[in-house]
């Protein structure tokens, strides 16, 4: 495959110096008429287009900020990146979207990959619950906002969810609807979000009066569909006596997987097992029977942090913000709400 013309292809087409052509491009004014307009002849012949990238380097100011997420097969992780992207392209700025895959190690990878591009900055969703790779990457000097987990201390940004109040709030409606054994679908448990959620979970029984054992768990190694059809294996093979009548589970991705899972067992939803999920996806609403959800506001979450990035690296108020930027960290936390549908509603009479 040809390479593409570079400057020097430009300058020897045009009978000038690289020199003259990096003005014509960078600055036009300091090369006479004539000589500009050859210059951008031959450019134009040749189908040159310039590479932005040497010139960020050296300037510091990468017109790229990264987006690092735990898993993009989950629908509510590309919405943050929507948001995210919304709110970047309005500065200017473009996105470089990646994905952990719940990995500590992947994520360390991209990180590193991060500070050698010199990205403006990232928009982090962690992976490692130790939080060493955040502060291997903070001596790099890059900002950074955490999505979807709360940044500890001082020395940083974050735009979450309270998901302990999310699995109160699951778990306080079934509770309500009269159910009195309930499982726990979700995992890792090193991951925050789920930890929470559980945590919420216990919470809502509790408060019920209920004891923690009325909380089966039926931990999992990851967040997705086949995950949750596993889930839902091991609860149709407990004996009928033991079987809880409903579940909550850390996200819908794990919520349709069980729900597939009773689908083709034959057992109906929610007559005999009500469901309920989180994140409130798209797919929660189109399944076939409806699931019950914790909604998080996805896009929204997105904006707010990349507006927290773009306000720390000074892009939000002036493009060069000099040495007396101040910038203020905020942890912004923001409040869940149960969408409820026929996955765990009872059969309407008649």
């Amino acid at each position: 495959m040809a390479q593409p013309p570079g400057i020097k292809d430009v300058a020897r087409a045009a009978g000038v110096s690289v020199g003259t052509v990096s003005n014509v491009l960078n600055r036009p004014d300091t090369v006479a008429g004539p000589t500009r307009i050859r210059v951008l002849s031959a450019i134009s012949r040749l189908g040159y287009v310039r590479s932005d990238s040497a010139r960020q380097l050296r300037a510091g100011r990468s017109r790229m900020i990264a987006l690092l997420v735990l898993d993009m097969g989950n629908p509510f992780f590309v919405e943050v990146a929507r948001g995210a992207e919304r709110a970047a392209r309005a500065a200017g700025l473009g996105v470089m979207l990646c994905n952990s895959g719940q990995s500590p190690a992947e994520e360390a990878d991209y990180l590193g990959l991060f500070a050698e591009q010199r990205v403006r900055g990232v928009l982090l969703t962690p992976a490692d619950a130790t939080g060493r790779t955040i502060e291997d990457f903070r001596r790099h000097g890059i900002p950074f906002v955490l999505v979807d987990r709360v940044a500890e201390g001082r020395d940083g940004c974050s735009v979450s969810v309270d998901d302990v109040t999310g699995g109160a709030l699951a778990v306080r409606h079934l509770v309500d609807a009269g159910h009195r054994d309930i499982a726990f679908v979700g995992g890792p448990v090193r991951l925050q979000q789920v930890k929470d959620r559980r945590d919420g979970a216990r919470t809502a029984l509790a408060e019920a009066g209920l004891e923690p054992g009325a909380l089966k768990e039926i931990p999992t190694d990851r967040l997705d569909v086949a995950a949750g059809r596993d889930a839902g294996a091991r609860l149709l093979g407990l004996p009928d006596a033991h079987r809880p009548t409903a579940v909550f589970c850390a996200n819908d991705l794990l919520a349709l997987g069980v729900l597939q899972a009773m689908y083709a067992a034959g057992v109906g939803v929610p007559d005999r097992l009500a469901i309920v999920g989180y994140d409130d996806i798209e797919f929660a609403a189109a399944a076939a029977v409806p699931l019950t959800s914790v909604r998080r506001p996805a896009p929204t979450m997105g904006a707010m942090a990349t507006g927290l990035l773009l306000e720390e690296t000074g892009t939000a108020t002036a493009p060069d913000p000099g040495p007396d930027h101040e910038h203020e960290h905020q942890r912004v936390v923001l409040q869940p709400e149960l969408v409820v549908r026929r996955s765990t509603l009872p059969p309407r009479a008649g």
